[in-house]
């Protein structure tokens, strides 16, 4: 049995649980309280995860942590998302590189601390990472302008990556996708249709949190 450790308020997490549910296969889900340092427990880190992160995913005696790595495998072993040719493979992964290092990295963080950090954050760093947002969502809404998908004519692993925060209540990030980057905004329309998509509250485990710093 496939288990994912996670939490609903994670992207990341939910970007595994898309494409697990869309390859129809079949989970578990293991709730980490990430909101009350689960994730730096020194008990917690050796025996699940020593980087201190979720998501985490079981596969047998398998355990695979970063969720490119994570939506690699499933791609792989489902035979699905993964992109039609070596070519398709290659994008993909340059797709998920940027993901992880400039798409999803600066939106999280500008997300986790206007609606869930335990201090109301600088207006500062969050305009720092505003301008980090802005940059790579407007190379990936121009990316979209003349296409459905991230790499050729269907979804691939890309799509859910990039996509994993994206499904969330705007008043956590306070950034409008359908007036700011509305390429985007149909990509994430479209991604909602596909078989397997779930609202990340409903089918991750945890509370839903109001957003403590909307104004900031």
């Amino acid at each position: 049995m496939l288990r994912l450790h996670g939490f609903c308020q994670s992207g990341n997490t939910f970007k595994v649980a898309f494409a697990l549910r869309a390859m129809a296969l079949p989970y578990e889900t293991v709730f980490v309280d990430f909101m009350h340092g689960q994730t730096r427990d020194a008990a917690w880190r050796a025996q699940i995860n020593a980087m201190g992160e979720a998501p985490v995913l079981d596969d047998g005696a398998l355990r695979l942590t970063q969720s490119g790595v994570i939506l690699t495998h499933l791609a792989r072993r489902s035979g699905r998302f993964g992109g039609r040719d070596e070519a398709e493979a290659r994008d993909v992964l340059r797709w998920l590189l940027f993901d992880n290092h400039k798409f999803t990295s600066y939106f999280a963080t500008f997300r986790f601390m206007r609606a869930f950090g335990a201090n109301a954050p600088d207006p500062a760093v969050l305009a720092f990472l505003k301008s980090r947002i802005d940059g790579a969502y407007g190379i990936v809404d121009q990316h979209l302008s003349t296409r459905e998908w991230l790499v050729g004519d269907a979804p691939t692993i890309a799509d859910f990556s990039l996509s994993g925060y994206l499904f969330y209540p705007v008043q956590e990030s306070g950034i409008d996708l359908a007036h700011s980057h509305p390429h985007i905004a149909a990509w994430v329309r479209r991604l909602r249709g596909l078989p397997g998509w779930g609202d990340p509250y409903e089918v991750l485990p945890g509370e839903r949190i109001e957003p403590r710093w909307t104004s900031a």
